[in-house]
């Protein structure tokens, strides 16, 4: 974690800190010059072409996004990002359903260079599979959450918003790295509510809200608590990962050492969900496990240390 902390702060220097100026929704060609910088700081590939998508996506260094009951992807052609920017939206995603009622709409995702509306910026980041692009609700209610959070989440230096007018859309940057250091941060901060072995309901809560802030599937919350509905009770305490069975040792952490343990890949765990789990990042499991990309195994076994 300290090295990654340090790549952040080497980054948010190199962009000299404007990232939190911007706070209008207007952009600016230093927004989109920060972004541009910030791809190229994270080693990130501009995608050329759809056959260079098909390349970065078998590595693992692109994934799919698939819309659901909270998402929806309206003429996505390349439904792909880089793995900090699908925990983005999936986390956004369930927000605004959540405070609207309504599916969070992407209009487009990762763009290779061929494929570049005649508008589009040259240094535009959309090629990295980093940006992603909202549409503008109908709804005043939703707008205005929206705009909002987007705005928040601009002042915690972790997108860069940009409302544009033709068409109406709202584009993010996600600056990947300082986004995952926030959840571990918000992650060790539930710790008097939740720990490694369980959450204690506060008022409140739901299931998905639970999900979200602590980045366990609402299905396997409700799997390891036996639970038939998503209903729960105040003091109700909820196990995060099954703990019933030691000879089976899958989802659960085997300890090594006092700073090091292990970990048995469950089924729809990804990289994200178990570094923000155990206070690290995805980052230092790479380096940890000699660089595994991030298409898991169940029953794959992990090294856990702090970093």
């Amino acid at each position: 974690m300290k090295n990654l902390i340090a790549t952040a702060l080497m980054l948010l220097s190199l962009l000299g800190g404007s990232v939190a100026q911007a706070q209008t929704l207007k952009g600016s060609p230093t927004s989109i010059e920060n972004q541009y910088r910030a791809a190229h700081a994270y080693g990130y590939t501009f995608a050329k072409n759809s056959g260079s998508v098909r390349g970065l996506v078998n590595s693992g260094r692109l994934v799919k996004v698939n819309a659901d009951n909270q998402l929806a992807l309206h003429d996505v052609s390349f439904p792909y990002v880089v793995p900090g920017a699908k925990v983005f939206l999936d986390r956004l995603s369930a927000q605004y359903h959540r405070a609207c009622g309504e599916k969070l709409t992407v209009t487009s995702l990762l763009r290779p260079k061929d494929r570049q509306p005649a508008n589009s910026a040259a240094k535009s980041v959309h090629p990295a599979g980093m940006a992603i692009d909202l549409r503008v609700p109908r709804e005043r209610k939703c707008h205005s959450w929206l705009e909002k959070t987007l705005l928040a989440l601009e002042k915690d230096r972790v997108i860069d918003v940009t409302r544009e007018r033709r068409p109406p859309h709202y584009h993010v940057a996600v600056f990947v790295e300082r986004y995952e250091i926030r959840l571990a941060e918000m992650s060790r901060s539930l710790q008097g509510g939740a720990n490694a072995q369980g959450y204690v309901v506060r008022r409140g809560d739901t299931l998905s809200g639970i999900s979200i802030r602590t980045g366990v599937r609402v299905a396997q919350l409700r799997a390891v608590n036996g639970l038939s509905s998503n209903l729960i009770k105040i003091g109700q305490k909820l196990q995060l990962r099954d703990t019933s069975s030691v000879a089976s040792n899958v989802g659960r952490p085997d300890s090594l050492a006092s700073n090091e343990m292990t970990y048995r890949v469950n089924r729809g765990d990804t990289l994200w969900d178990i570094a923000i789990r155990y206070g690290t990042s995805v980052q230092h499991l790479r380096r940890t496990n000699g660089r595994i990309n991030d298409f898991l195994k169940i029953g794959q076994v992990l090294k856990i240390s702090k970093g």
